[in-house]
């Protein structure tokens, strides 16, 4: 889809992201966060956790990924604001749905939630530029 082509409203196709220990460990590698609860099942259980949880640099990277592939390269992300919800564990699915909530001639702002089998994971607002228009 061309982003100069999208309005208010405009609902983007859902990704489903399954989870496993590989993914979420390596998301907190890639993105230099050792924070123990990411890769070490014995501390996150320590920390109330049943198992490591994914981080919340993974989850923006997925945000993004969800975003982009979506937008090609007819938009570029100018920003991103999200707050976390539910922890991601190995095993889950992350549902991730967008909606178009503001439209200017350049930009396109979107909801972006994502999702698994106990709530909502994260909440985001995403800001695209069309290198387009």
């Amino acid at each position: 889809m061309s982003l100069p082509d999208v309005a208010v409203g405009t609902v983007l196709p859902d990704l489903d992201v399954v989870l496993d220990r590989t993914t979420i460990v390596a998301g907190a590698i890639a993105s230099q966060d050792f924070e123990d609860v990411h890769h070490d099942p014995g501390k996150a259980q320590s920390r109330g956790a049943p198992d490591i949880f994914m981080s919340i640099n993974t989850t923006n990277g997925f945000v993004d990924r969800y975003v982009t592939d979506w937008t090609g390269p007819e938009g570029r992300i100018t920003a991103v604001s999200l707050r976390l919800g539910l922890p991601n564990f190995p095993g889950d699915t992350m549902t991730l749905r967008g909606e178009i909530i503001e439209r200017t001639q350049r930009e396109a702002t979107l909801k972006v939630t994502g999702t698994n089998s106990r709530g909502v994971h994260v909440t985001a607002r995403v800001t695209l530029e069309s290198v387009s228009a």
